[in-house]
């Protein structure tokens, strides 16, 4: 089962308490952006194997959205970081790399 610590309130939620929310760290398309743009905006997602940043919400607890780094492939988790960060941490980022 997959395990996230809540960044906000430092609970280890199981991913019962969570609500998923898709894929992190998207450019938004704004006014004068292209209808093609648009559409890939809203419908086009990547879906890797391996490392992918994702959005969740503590659904049964703070009710919080936050950011989370895992292995689609083995569930193993790199960290998780709030939502409002635009980048992920570099201790993350030297998690994911070694």
């Amino acid at each position: 089962m997959l395990t996230l610590t809540c960044p906000y309130c430092g609970v280890k939620a199981e991913e019962t308490e969570l609500q998923p929310g898709g894929e992190a760290h998207l450019k938004r398309v704004g006014p004068g952006g292209s209808d093609q743009a648009f559409e890939d905006y809203l419908f086009a997602r990547q879906n890797p194997k391996g490392v992918h940043f994702e959005r969740w919400r503590h659904a049964y607890g703070c009710g919080k959205w936050f950011l989370a780094a895992r292995d689609t492939a083995t569930l193993q988790v790199f960290g998780t970081y709030r939502a409002q960060t635009p980048h992920p941490p570099d201790e993350i980022t030297a998690a994911i790399k070694a």
